[in-house]
């Protein structure tokens, strides 16, 4: 399924009386990749799933999604997406089983179909011998589990999921990362995933894409975000940095900026080709003791923030 745009947006904009949700936004999500939607809370976000479901009409612009124009042929878009929002969608007094039972049905599968289906996604996400159980019985992480079964029973192009470990302990969250990135090798699945986990983005997602306020403020791959967006930094380790050896190191046309947190030095640098040499001798000639030395890598997380703080 790759090589084409599951979701292509032109100027998508959205008002609500005097509140601008979504502002001519543009924005390109290519099939079969997870890509991650991120932003603070009231950014847009869920509003902008709104309208690539074909849920909300646009004030302007276009949106399509899997080739097909949202405010024309919003059922031909449904048809082929899995949602897993809020809620789980499940039914705790009926047993796994019979969850995905019903929602075969609901999808026009016939009994063989649910039943084949049934089995291969619950003995995938690690269920099958769990199949019989009253689902309210289960753990928030089998419970997430089984949604996302839900949420692809159907074999959707296209999965909407929205923090899907949220509230999750570590040991299940990372269990569900892999079986995300299994569901896109194995089916081809295209997922657009909104978290405010960075950490969580950065490692499922080839593309992301940061909003604040209804704009889009940058979009691209983790490292193409990190390289255009970040920093270069060096961080310094040591004692006795003292008032005088600050103003020194920012006089230096090569240095930006300097922070110092307990007995770490922080230098922002004009380059990510900076030679620290001249800088460490400087320390050294103002009375520094240097303990280690290193660049400093910057995160999805250190850009995400930048990101929302300057706009």
């Amino acid at each position: 399924m790759a090589g084409y745009e599951a979701i292509c947006t032109e100027n998508l904009t959205r008002d609500f009386k005097n509140v601008r949700a979504v502002n001519n936004m543009n924005l390109t999500v290519p099939a079969g990749q997870i890509f991650g939607f991120l932003g603070p809370n009231g950014a847009g976000k869920t509003t902008t799933i709104h309208l690539l479901l074909g849920l909300l009409e646009p004030t302007n612009g276009t949106a399509k999604v899997l080739g097909y124009d949202t405010r024309r042929v919003a059922a031909k878009i449904r048809e082929q997406t899995g949602v897993l929002l809020e809620h789980t969608g499940l039914y705790e007094r009926l047993t796994a089983e019979d969850n995905l039972e019903f929602y075969g049905r609901v999808w026009g599968l016939t009994p063989a179909e649910r039943q084949a289906r049934s089995k291969e996604l619950l003995s995938q996400l690690g269920l099958w011998d769990r199949r019989k159980e009253v689902v309210g019985k289960w753990s928030k992480g089998m419970k997430q589990k089984l949604a996302i079964a839900r949420a692809i029973f159907h074999r959707p192009t296209l999965l909407f999921l929205d923090e899907p470990t949220s509230g999750l302990d570590p040991v299940s969250a990372s269990q569900l990362h892999q079986d995300l990135l299994d569901l896109v090798k194995r089916e081809g699945t295209t997922i657009f995933l909104t978290t405010h986990n960075l950490t969580e983005a950065e490692h499922l997602c080839q593309q992301v894409a940061v909003i604040r306020q209804g704009v889009v403020l940058a979009q691209g791959s983790p490292a193409e975000l990190r390289a255009n967006r970040g920093k270069p930094q060096a961080e310094i380790e040591g004692s006795n940095f003292s008032g005088r050896l600050l103003v020194a190191l920012e006089e230096r046309p090569e240095v930006a900026g300097v922070t110092l947190q307990d007995d770490r030095m922080v230098l922002d640098l004009r380059g990510s080709g900076v030679s620290l040499a001249p800088l460490v001798r400087l320390i050294v000639e103002n009375g520094g003791q240097i303990e280690e030395v290193r660049r400093a890598s910057r995160s999805l997380e250190d850009v995400f923030l930048d990101l929302v703080k300057q706009n």
